[in-house]
């Protein structure tokens, strides 16, 4: 039924796209790298891909190998003729640099998205963009989904009551409004200012949360200093508790710490990136059949819009 699909992972992702091809039904495409003394590494294919619908996922946080290990697999693909190579891209990294917000610095996630179009994808699958402009940089197909379709049902199953939705700062309204219309509950805002990069001096609530139960809505979780902060001063204005639902996990520096000694209920994530360690505070939700879904109906040309896309 599926002998012209094949799904291969990098090194990364490989813990997810196993779950991806279990909920798929198929194996789990063989891949090798070979490395060198120096560092160096060559990934490539231990089966024939001419002719076949290649699906390659690799989440693209640090280190950069794990971007240059991706842009490998897809030049490898292209040159022993696959028909179509589409890069599954759960966690798309460095899309936190997608405007010059200062002189003389980088756009990095147009970098990378021109560099994965040289590298001949043909088509990108990726979750929950920091900026939804960044599926403007591509020049192929870009399908966009949104963890909101595992998170929420998650949500709604705690059967809290009053809840409200919070975004830790005014960039994340746009998702937050979204949750709170999935929802019927009221949304909040909270204002911080930064004296330096991941460092969080003063945060405001804009909105009443008092006897609510908030649930925090964001995109990433770095250092944990925004959502530990925003957690607190939830609280301190008169919330019942405070859970974040956040997609990607990146949980730098000492952000377990941080959360472990938090006010936080809970953080419940996704594994767009594998947790480094376990912490009792944090429950992982998986992306996997969600995503083998997407690739079955690209894979058969269908329409994925209806059931996966977040409502605005």
């Amino acid at each position: 039924m599926h002998s012209d699909i094949k799904i291969f992972s990098g090194q990364a992702s490989k813990y997810l796209a196993q779950k991806i091809t279990e909920n798929y039904g198929i194996e789990l495409g063989r891949s090798f790298v070979t490395k060198f003394s120096d560092g160096e590494y060559q990934p490539g294919y231990e089966e024939t891909v001419r002719g076949n619908f290649v699906f390659i996922v690799q989440s693209t946080f640090q280190p950069s190998d794990n971007l240059f290990e991706l842009l490998l697999m897809i030049d490898a693909a292209r040159r022993a003729s696959a028909y179509k190579v589409v890069a599954v891209i759960p966690y798309f990294g460095f899309a936190r640099q997608d405007r010059k917000d200062r002189p003389r610095v980088a756009i990095a996630a147009k970098l990378v998205a021109d560099i994965l179009t040289a590298a001949g994808v043909d088509r990108i699958i990726t979750m929950d963009l920091h900026a939804d402009q960044i599926q403007g940089f591509f020049n192929v197909p870009v399908d966009h989904l949104f963890a909101s379709a595992v998170f929420i049902p998650y949500i709604k199953s705690l059967g809290l009551e009053n809840i409200a939705i919070a975004s830790p700062d005014t960039g994340g309204t746009k998702r937050a409004n979204a949750y709170a219309k999935f929802l019927g509950a009221p949304m909040v805002i909270g204002y911080k200012s930064r004296e330096k990069a991941n460092e969080v001096s003063e945060m405001r609530i804009i909105g009443d949360v008092k006897g609510k139960n908030v649930i925090l809505v964001d995109d990433i979780i770095d250092t944990a200093g925004t959502i530990v902060k925003a957690a607190e001063v939830l609280l301190e204005n008169g919330a019942l508790s405070v859970r974040a639902v956040i997609t990607h996990p990146v949980l730098s520096g000492n952000a377990y710490e941080k959360i472990e000694s938090s006010k936080l209920k809970e953080l419940i994530v996704s594994d767009t990136i594998p947790l480094k360690k376990e912490t009792g505070k944090i429950k992982v939700l998986s992306v996997a059949d969600l995503f083998a879904k997407v690739i079955d109906k690209i894979y058969h040309y269908q329409s994925i819009s209806s059931s996966f896309l977040q409502t605005n």
